[in-house]
C-alpha cells in the first residue's frame, strides 16, 4: 500500500512539473534573440495546410519549442556540466575545456574550403593587383585548437597542410608565418579571439616581413565591463569572464577612423567603448565586423599605405600595424562583394596583406 502511494506521488509530481512547463511554454512571450548564444531564436512556424501535409510545420515546431523552452540556458548548463564532469566526456557540441580555456575542436580540414579561399584570393589578385606595384602578403591566424587539440588527445585539423595548400596555390603572395609566435595564453578564455595586449610579437613579425617600422610602446587600458565570449554562451557553464584590454599611444590617438558600412562615411573611435555592453563586446576594436574601414594616420612612421583583407581577428591586430602607415584600408569580403572593390579603392603601390584565421579559411563560403 505504501509503495502504491509512493508511486502515485511520483506520477503526480512528474505530471505537475510537465503541466507547469507546458503552460509556461504556451503562455510565456517568445524571445527573438539569445544573448548567451548570440543568435536569433526560431519563431512560431507558419500553420497552413501545405506546411502540415509536407511535415514542415512539425519539424519547425520542434525547433521552435527547443529554442523557446523555459529555463533553456539553465538546462543547457546542466547538460554541459553532466557531460563534461559527471560522465567525463571529452567534449560537448565540439567544445572542451583545457587549463580554463574553452576551445572548439576544429576538425576536419576541408580541402574544398581551402581551395575556395585560394580561388577567391587569386581572383582578387588577377582583378586588382596583377601588374601593379603592390607588395602582397599572406598570413594565417591559428585557432585555439591548434595549441590544445593534438596535445589533449582530441581530433585536430592538419594545420600544416592548410598552410602549405594555401601558399602553394598563391605563389604571388609572400607568406608571413605567425604560428610559432603565438600560444594558447594569447587568446581569451571564453572567446575565439586573441588578446590585443599579447600581439606585439606577432605584429612585429608582420611589420618586419612587410619592411615597415611600427610602435612598440603603448599604454594598456582595461575595459570595466566583464567580457563573456561566444563560447561562454554556447557552453552555458558559470565560467570566469575575461577582461578586454586595448593598447593605445599618441600616434593611435591622432588617427582618424572612418567606417563606410552605412554607405556614408562615419568617423568612429579606434576603440568604441560603447560596444563594451553590446552583444559582442569584441566589436569595440575597429568598428567590429565592418565591410570597409579606413585609418588615416598623420603621425605615421612612414608614408606607405596598407590594405588588409581580413576577418574579425584583424580588428585588434591592425591598430598595431597602423602606427607604421599613413593610411590603412580594411576590407572584409564576407560583407562586401569583392567585385565592387574597384569603386572604393585604387590599387597602386600599397602593401596588401591577406590576414585570415583558420576558422574562416576552413569555412570560406562566407566570402563574396
Amino acid at each position: 500500500m505504501k509503495e502504491n502511494a509512493k508511486n502515485k506521488i511520483i506520477v503526480f509530481l512528474m505530471g505537475g512539473i510537465l503541466l507547469i512547463l507546458s503552460l509556461v511554454c504556451w503562455f510565456k512571450p517568445a524571445k527573438e534573440y539569445s544573448d548567451s548564444e548570440r543568435r536569433a531564436l526560431a519563431k512560431f512556424p507558419e500553420l497552413s495546410k501545405e506546411t502540415i501535409l509536407s511535415g514542415r510545420f512539425m519539424k519547425d515546431f520542434e525547433t521552435y519549442t527547443l529554442d523557446q523552452f523555459p529555463m533553456r540556458d539553465t538546462f543547457r548548463g546542466v547538460k554541459s556540466f553532466s557531460t563534461l564532469y559527471l560522465f567525463r566526456e571529452k567534449e560537448i557540441n565540439d567544445l572542451f575545456i583545457k587549463d580554463g580555456y574553452v576551445i572548439k575542436a576544429e576538425y576536419p580540414l576541408s580541402q574544398p574550403m581551402i581551395d575556395n579561399a585560394a580561388k577567391k584570393f587569386t581572383s582578387i589578385y588577377e582583378k586588382y593587383l596583377q601588374g601593379t606595384d603592390t607588395n602582397i602578403f599572406l598570413s594565417i591566424v591559428p585557432d585555439k585548437n591548434y595549441f590544445a587539440g593534438t596535445n589533449s588527445g582530441r581530433l585536430s585539423m592538419d594545420y600544416s597542410k592548410l598552410a602549405s595548400s594555401l601558399t602553394e596555390q598563391l605563389p604571388q603572395f609572400q607568406y608571413l608565418d605567425l604560428f610559432d609566435s603565438l600560444k594558447l595564453e594569447d587568446y581569451y578564455y571564453t572567446d575565439t579571439h586573441w588578446k590585443q595586449e599579447n600581439l606585439l610579437s606577432a605584429a612585429g613579425i608582420l611589420a618586419s616581413g612587410m619592411g615597415v617600422p611600427i610602435s612598440t610602446e603603448y599604454e594598456t587600458k582595461e575595459v570595466t565591463e566583464d567580457f563573456y565570449g561566444v563560447y561562454y554562451g554556447q557552453l552555458a557553464l558559470p565560467l570566469k569572464p575575461d577582461k578586454i584590454k586595448y593598447l593605445t599611444n599618441s600616434i593611435l590617438e591622432s588617427c582618424v577612423v572612418t567606417n563606410y558600412d552605412t554607405g556614408m562615411p562615419v568617423v568612429t573611435p579606434m576603440y568604441d567603448l560603447s560596444k563594451a555592453t553590446s552583444k559582442d563586446p569584441y566589436e569595440l576594436f575597429l568598428c567590429g565586423n565592418s565591410a570597409l574601414v579606413t585609418i588615416e594616420n598623420p603621425n605615421a612612421l612612414t608614408s606607405k599605405e596598407l590594405i588588409v583583407f581580413r576577418d574579425s581577428f584583424g580588428s585588434s591586430m591592425v591598430p598595431l600595424l597602423a602606427t607604421g602607415y599613413s593610411k590603412v584600408t580594411l576590407v572584409d569580403i564576407r560583407y562586401i562583394n569583392s567585385g565592387m572593390l574597384g569603386g572604393f579603392i585604387k590599387f597602386k603601390d600599397q602593401d596588401v596583406l591577406f590576414l585570415y584565421s583558420t576558422l574562416v579559411l576552413n569555412s570560406s563560403t562566407s566570402f563574396k
